[in-house]
This record gives C-alpha cells, sequence and structure tokens, in this order.
C-alpha cells in the first residue's frame, strides 16, 4: 500500500477543500475523496467534516473534541457559512474559535473575540450532570449526550450517521419526529436508538418501530436497518409487544459512581 494511500480521512477533506478552491459543499468534498481514494466509508467522511469544522455544533460528540482546547489544531481546518458548505477556516476571518467547558463541566463551542468569550451555541454535555440522581439521568438529554459520546457502550464499532444534508445522527430528524441516535455499524448497516430517561412508556414500541421503518424506506437503500430500546425499566408489555421482532434490542441502563482517594498536599 503506498504512504498516499495511508492518509486518514481529515487529511483527505483537507487535500479535497484545499483542491477545490478553499471552499466547497460537502457532497463536493466526499465525492472527490471516493474518486481518489476508492473504498473510503461514505460516512466517516461526513462525520470526519464536522469533526474539523469549528463552528459545528455537533463536533464535541466525538473523540477528537472530547476536551476543551482553542480551535488550532490539526482537526481544527473548517469553517461553515451555511448548511452543507464548508470553507477553510481563517481565524483572522472567521474569529477564533474553541471547545470550552462551562462551570458545570458541560462542552460547548463558540468563538472568542479579544479574550472574552462569545458564547454562540449552547449544547450541554456532559458524561454525568453535577446533581444526577444515583438512580436515574437527571433530563433525557443527558442520556442521549452520554451516549452519543460513548457510543461503545452500547455497541463496539458504532459511530453517528451523517448525511448530505449536514444533520448528524443526535436528535436526527425524519418525517414523523426526530430520532435520538442515528448510528451505522462497521458494516454500514443503521442503527436506531431510542430512548427514554426512565419506565418506558407503552408507546415506545410502536415508536422505535416506527423510526426503524422510516429509515428502512427512507435512506437505508441495501442496508440492514435494526434498532435499540434503551430505558431506566422495560415493561412486560413492551417485552411482549417486540417479542417476535428480531431486528430490536431491549436494554435497561442503570448507573455506578466510584469514589478514588486525593492525595492530600
Amino acid at each position: 500500500m503506498s504512504t498516499e494511500n495511508k492518509k486518514y480521512v481529515w487529511q483527505m477533506i483537507k487535500e479535497a477543500i484545499t483542491d477545490l478552491g478553499g471552499k466547497s459543499s460537502n457532497t463536493d468534498i466526499r465525492d472527490w475523496i471516493l474518486k481518489r481514494y476508492p473504498g473510503t466509508n461514505f460516512n466517516t467522511i461526513q462525520c470526519q467534516i464536522i469533526v474539523c469544522t469549528v463552528n459545528h455544533t455537533s463536533r464535541i460528540y466525538y473523540p477528537e473534541n472530547h476536551r476543551p482546547r482553542i480551535a488550532n489544531s490539526q482537526y481544527d481546518f473548517l469553517y461553515r457559512p451555511e448548511r452543507s458548505k464548508v470553507e477553510l477556516y481563517d481565524p483572522s476571518v472567521h474569529g477564533l474559535w474553541e471547545i470550552y467547558e462551562d462551570d458545570n463541566g458541560m462542552l460547548g463551542v463558540r468563538q472568542t473575540t479579544d479574550g472574552n468569550a462569545k458564547n454562540t451555541y449552547d449544547v450541554e454535555l456532559n458524561d454525568i450532570p453535577e446533581k444526577l440522581p444515583v438512580s436515574g439521568f437527571a433530563q433525557e438529554f443527558h442520556l442521549r449526550d452520554f451516549l452519543a459520546k460513548n457510543l461503545n457502550v452500547i455497541e463496539e464499532g458504532l459511530q453517528l450517521y451523517s448525511d448530505d444534508n449536514d444533520n448528524d445522527g443526535v436528535e436526527y430528524p425524519t418525517g414523523i419526529g426526530r430520532i435520538d441516535i442515528l448510528a451505522v455499524d462497521n458494516k454500514g448497516d443503521f442503527v436506531v436508538v431510542e430512548l427514554k430517561v426512565e419506565k418506558c412508556p407503552d408507546s415506545a414500541s410502536g415508536q422505535i418501530m416506527r423510526y426503524v421503518n422510516w429509515v428502512k424506506k427512507n435512506i437505508a437503500k441495501d442496508k440492514n436497518v435494526r434498532g435499540y430500546l434503551i430505558g431506566k425499566h422495560i415493561s412486560d408489555k413492551i417485552k411482549y409487544s417486540l417479542m417476535e421482532t428480531k431486528n430490536i434490542i431491549l436494554k435497561e441502563y442503570e448507573l455506578k459512581i466510584t469514589l478514588k482517594d486525593v492525595e492530600t498536599l
């Protein structure tokens, strides 16, 4: 294999946007890469564009961006002027951006000017909220954001889905509502995740099936679609409802707290 073929996908994206004149659509970048690097994973390209876009609200869901930092790393070279469009990031033109952590330990994306934080997005993300009850997550978005950031907890090899319209897999929009998490596995098959922070209501079984069938009809093409229904408690009614449905997996979550010693000064 040549050295060129060993490039990371983010390096391919940087090469593509440069060759395309510094401005492009997500679709043109994807097509450029697939033409020159056949076999590159389609969804990985879409996700890595988000990873490398300094003002994209969802970049914090990816491992490269799980820590606060100024946008000056190798993953900070794109800026999104509008949906599905990107251009090379220039701090002198677009301002200086950063991934920051607020006083509650929540990550966000913002622009800084002369050292003063300008908060442009209110994306809340934290593994375990500070005032979280031991028995469960305080709000459904806490559970959603934790799992979106740690997809391996659901299944090894999952990554968030991202489409040509710049929609990513967190609160993915459909014609029948928003999917909590839409992911793809290492085979490219789709995985729909429906979450309930407390006991799953009976209607949850119909909801997960609607979303799975919507994905099958509208975006899956020749790929398989399966789902996870995750809640604090799964009732027997739901178990009976989905008993013959082989492509839906039921999961109950629980929280565990561990303590570690801290050395005194």
